[in-house]
């Protein structure tokens, strides 16, 4: 069992805050994703769980242990690095061993253990080179290889696709996700990019100047954002957001945009002041008789879809439509929006107004 909680977590540097009381739990086995811009916390986070900070306050537990003050070699837990921290002067046969022949085991295991994790990485037959020629993918298998070969509790990945091109970056990532749920580890992995967190991870964490913003599944994330930022964060194109103000009493199942009633699901609560209506591109529809109507700004073919800049009384957006589906540059349409995909969200706190759609989203404010 390799679960790890998070309680109440902050981490200051000085009058810098890094991360404010973070709360979320990592099953057992899972690929978790710390997802987030650049200087959000989720940095800091991993190094906390690794013992390479730690916390001002809060506790960490793994397999139902308070780690949060033990030194990283007490914790079990290996620590992969973007830049690979491997050792140049050393072969692929030395770097894999070398964690195995620090802990003392004999020679004959050793070989059988490196040969072992070789072959799952597909690296056997240059377990002879220097490190140093080695193409920037080989070198993230040699850096997944002695972490792996150590069979720890779990382990920390600290944006390791980040040195590589986009193409083989792609690629990697497929075959990071196959050798986790191969060894089904506990794997903990901080990356900046929306699309590799959706494609890799079992849960994400979203966070946001050392805030959680959100925890939950990839299709959660996506489909019941708790926050504004999270709605623009994830998703390409992103959320539109449309602003209104107005009143919207308890159990409406429909808000007034510019004079005309669109569709929303029933609120859990009232709300009133300045507003916003969400909703993702691919929910948008052209229909010649709809009553919220748009110009048609430009168009961006994509293959199979285009995505039209409409812009509206409430503000510019963009809607995904067939790429067989004429629609002309200046040209005004009518606007259909799915109402079971809309999320409301108050504009001075960025917060999701509770609704039927988004139910038990997680978040943290």
């Amino acid at each position: 069992m390799a679960e790890i909680v998070i309680k109440n977590v902050r981490k200051e540097f000085g009058d810098f805050v890094a991360v404010r009381e973070s709360s979320f739990t990592i099953e057992d086995g899972e690929f978790f994703m710390l997802l987030g811009p650049s200087g959000c916390g989720k940095t800091t986070t991993l190094r906390m769980i690794a013992g390479l900070e730690l916390p001002t306050s809060g506790e960490i537990y793994l397999d139902g242990e308070e780690i949060g003050q033990r030194p990283p070699s007490e914790r079990d837990i290996a620590f992969v690095f973007q830049m690979f921290a491997l050792y140049p002067h050393l072969n692929v046969y030395k770097n894999l061993s070398y964690p195995l022949v620090s802990q003392g085991m004999p020679r004959a295991q050793v070989r059988a253990k490196v040969d072992e994790v070789a072959g799952i990485l597909g690296i056997r037959d240059i377990l002879k080179k220097p490190v140093g020629g080695l193409s920037g993918g080989d070198r993230q298998r040699v850096a997944l290889g002695r972490a792996i070969v150590r069979e720890p509790k779990a382990f920390m990945m600290d944006e390791p696709l980040g040195a590589l091109d986009a193409e083989f970056r792609e690629h990697m990532a497929e075959e990071l996700r196959a050798l986790h749920d191969r060894m089904g580890a506990t794997t903990v992995y901080v990356t900046h990019d929306q699309l590799e967190a959706m494609q890799m991870g079992d849960k994400i964490v979203v966070m946001n100047n050392a805030v959680v913003e959100q925890f939950g599944t990839p299709q959660e994330i996506y489909d019941k954002p708790a926050t504004m930022f999270v709605a623009d964060f994830i998703g390409s194109p992103s959320m539109n957001f449309l602003d209104f103000s107005g009143k919207v009493a308890a159990g409406a199942n429909s808000v007034d945009l510019n004079g005309v009633t669109l569709g929303v699901p029933a609120l859990r609560d009232g709300a009133s002041g300045d507003l916003v209506f969400g909703v993702r591109p691919e929910h948008i529809a052209l229909n010649d008789g709809g009553a919220y109507r748009g110009k048609i700004l430009a168009t961006e073919y994509l293959g199979t879809t285009q995505i039209l800049t409409v812009d509206t009384a409430n503000g510019e957006i963009k809607a995904r439509i067939a790429s067989d589906q004429v629609a002309k540059v200046g040209e005004t349409v009518g606007l259909d929006f799915n109402a079971d995909t809309v999320t409301l969200f108050d504009r001075a706190s960025g917060q999701a107004l509770p609704s039927a759609l988004n139910e038990g989203v997680l978040a943290h404010g």
